[in-house]
């Protein structure tokens, strides 16, 4: 059996996202890897030396450019016919593709899936992550969209894959790109850091926002993330916000600096393996997840912590 992967890219290199999609398709069968762009040569060179990959399939194409998911979501559903299952990372990139495959292939998707039982049964996380529930189905087509945060990364290098050209499908011509605005940053990706600082209401404005947690964070080595009210309050911008509606995070160590403890934050942070929380309230529902938990005052807190670590630094 056969698994296709789909890989998402920005052109030049891989989103390390596909190393953990690749480990959990590695569970169900032998994996092929599905690369859509445009001048691919090097990118699909970098996906055929992933330990673990049989194949790339490369499809080069200019409406393939900007990875549109109208125009990928045809392509992947064209190759359906030689695959039980079709994965993506469950990310933005996955999410937006992998519904619409599903509907051309009429099936059901299984969405987030944190564990593959066999071929045909999976678990996912409902309400929140309170619930975990087994789901199995026997579709033709399983399309599957995986959760990073619980799939180790395979070795990007080892590999030895064979490289295949697959045809384009034709434009469909359903959207456009108009243009593109990138957050540039030194830090780690938050999906990908070891440690993770994030910031909630608490902190009480953006200024505060970022005079406590960006030396904190500097000390740590550690990427920034913040809670929905941090964001909604415009203390930290959209991309910063982990959770169930932001972005999901396993880090080494995460700190919570004045956040409550919202059951959508704690969705997208209770993987971590240490967790450190800071708050003035002995009974905010941060700490009912910490693994270590400091009552206090976070202006006072945050600044003595941030002075210790740059001292030990």
């Amino acid at each position: 059996m056969t698994v296709l992967v789909l890989a998402e890219h920005n052109g030049k290199t891989l989103n390390p996202s596909v190393l953990h999609a690749v480990t959990a398709a590695k569970q169900l069968g032998e994996v092929h890897v599905l690369l859509a762009g445009s001048d691919i040569g090097a990118l699909a060179a970098q996906a055929a030396q992933i330990e673990g990959v049989a194949k790339v399939l490369a499809a080069d194409a200019a409406h393939y450019a900007e990875n549109l998911a109208e125009e990928i979501a045809p392509l992947l559903a064209s190759l359906a016919g030689a695959y039980r299952h079709l994965l993506a990372a469950a990310n933005v990139y996955g999410k937006n593709i992998m519904p619409r495959v599903a509907a051309l292939l009429d099936s059901q998707q299984v969405s987030d899936v944190v564990e593959i039982i066999n071929e045909n049964t999976f678990v996912r996380p409902i309400y929140a992550g309170n619930v975990f529930i087994t789901v199995s189905s026997q579709d033709p087509h399983l399309v599957l969209t995986v959760r990073s945060s619980s799939f180790d990364k395979a070795s990007a290098s080892g590999g030895n894959a064979q490289i295949d050209s697959v045809t384009a499908t034709a434009p469909q011509n359903l959207s456009r790109f108009v243009s593109r605005k990138l957050t540039e940053s030194d830090r780690p990706d938050l999906t990908q850091a070891r440690v993770v600082v994030s910031g909630g209401r608490g902190l009480g404005s953006a200024e505060q926002f970022d005079a406590l947690l960006t030396p904190l964070a500097d000390a740590l080595g550690a990427a920034i993330g913040a809670s929905r009210a941090a964001v909604d309050a415009e203390y930290a911008p959209n991309d910063y916000q982990v959770g169930q509606t932001g972005k999901i995070v396993a880090p080494e160590l995460y700190v919570a600096v004045g956040i409550s403890g919202a059951i959508q934050h704690i969705a997208g942070m209770q993987d971590s393996k240490v967790v450190v929380a800071i708050n003035k309230d002995p009974d905010a529902p941060i700490f009912n997840v910490a693994d270590f938990g400091l009552v206090g005052d976070l202006f006072d807190v945050v600044p003595k912590l941030t002075a210790a670590l740059q001292v030990n630094a």
